[in-house]
């Protein structure tokens, strides 16, 4: 099993390395996205595929199982209010996108909240503290926050130079 203090990967790389396609698309996410390095696209795409691997796996079950209809539940409420998904079906599941997981991230949401210019700003600030949801600070950009705390994002100080909002 391994050592438990140990940390370990939490996303998969690609099969094949030198893939052009793959290669711009995930610049073009990492720029759009503000993102570190192409393990942050990687994370995205592992937590994706996991979500579209149990709505497969339910969809091929049957559907008038109490077990089947509780785990249905049980993920299309956690893809509901991690707000990466409006709609209650499965078939829905299958059609997310790795950029509907990005844009949950705390980093695009202080972005798109106007609380920095860019998505590297709103990436310095995080890090550097700036920046509470909830009434607690988070330093982690990758934080997936959801439809409750969006509202809840602020500046621990006003920052000059970056707009109200």
């Amino acid at each position: 099993m391994g050592d438990p203090r140990k940390q370990r990967r939490n996303y998969s790389r690609p099969k094949h390395p030198w893939k052009s396609e793959r290669i711009i698309e995930e610049n073009d996410l990492s720029k759009k996205y503000g993102l570190k390095n192409k393990a942050e696209v990687w994370r995205a795409k592992t937590e994706l595929k996991s979500f579209r691997q149990q709505a497969r796996s339910l969809l091929g079950l049957n559907e008038e199982d109490e077990e089947v209809k509780k785990e249905t539940k049980q993920l299309l409420d956690k893809l509901n209010n991690l707000g990466i998904m409006k709609s209650n079906s499965l078939e829905d599941v299958l059609a997310l996108t790795v950029e509907d997981i990005l844009e949950r991230r705390l980093q695009t949401l202080v972005h798109r909240k106007g609380l920095a210019y860019t998505p590297k700003q709103s990436r310095q600030l995080i890090v550097h503290g700036h920046i509470k949801v909830g009434g607690s600070k988070i330093n982690v950009p990758k934080y997936q926050v959801s439809k409750v705390e969006e509202e809840t994002i602020e500046t621990l100080k006003q920052i000059t130079g970056a707009k109200s909002g």
